[in-house]
């Protein structure tokens, strides 16, 4: 399976970045001290904006305030926060021009991630700062498409949540899942399904990306 486009607009944590064990530890002890069920707090937060994931789960506090509380808590916990199978490699390859990072972390956190894992914040970033609503509204794919002057339906998205998927979807571009973080069942709406990005083969002709799979890929019906 070949795709093209003119753009890649990546996911950060879980696409790029494995911190899905500092993200559940900082959820878990945040729910456990609001007396809420850690796995569903841990379910709500994957993939989306930490005061959404808030206001959904206690829409009784403070969000705004215990948002500041969570992203300082995230910012300290590094342990084990490392750059994915291939991120580097690909990051390397792709002009900075061609590509974004759009994530639901704050500036500071998607800095400080990026920093922890070996990888260099690029030039073009969308991170929850720059958005009124996140994923999965369509806002922060459409901002990333903006930054790079690409028409959005000659991005390509990469991703490994639903929220994320849907949030692609919605502004009009392809989305390729990585089975990161969810299986590939619940990343079925994507276009196609890779492990990693490990497993793809991206090269940059001209005007064009061309994204080729090195295994077969799990394709959605």
């Amino acid at each position: 399976m070949t795709f093209t486009a003119k753009a890649i607009l990546f996911d950060m944590d879980g696409v790029l970045i494995d911190s899905a064990p500092a993200v559940e530890r900082v959820w878990r002890k945040w729910a456990l001290a609001h007396g809420l069920a850690p796995d569903a707090v841990i379910e709500q937060a994957h993939g989306r904006r930490s005061v959404e994931t808030i206001r959904a789960v206690a829409p009784y506090v403070d969000a705004a305030r215990e948002n500041v509380n969570v992203e300082q808590m995230e910012i300290e916990d590094k342990k084990g926060v490392t750059a994915l199978p291939g991120a580097l490699e690909l990051l390397r390859k792709l002009p900075q021009e061609r590509f974004a990072i759009v994530t639901s972390a704050t500036t500071p956190l998607a800095v400080a991630r990026l920093g922890y894992a070996g990888l260099t914040a690029p030039r073009h970033l969308v991170t929850a700062d720059d958005v009124l609503d996140g994923k999965p509204s369509p806002e922060p794919y459409l901002r990333g498409a903006a930054l790079l002057r690409v028409a959005p339906a000659d991005c390509m998205v990469f991703e490994d949540t639903p929220a994320g998927i849907a949030s692609g979807h919605a502004a009009g571009m392809r989305v390729i899942g990585l089975g990161n973080t969810y299986s590939a069942r619940d990343l079925y709406a994507a276009e196609a399904v890779a492990a990693s990005l490990a497993d793809l083969a991206v090269s940059v002709c001209d005007a064009e990306i061309v994204i080729e799979w090195k295994i077969s890929p799990s394709r959605r019906n």
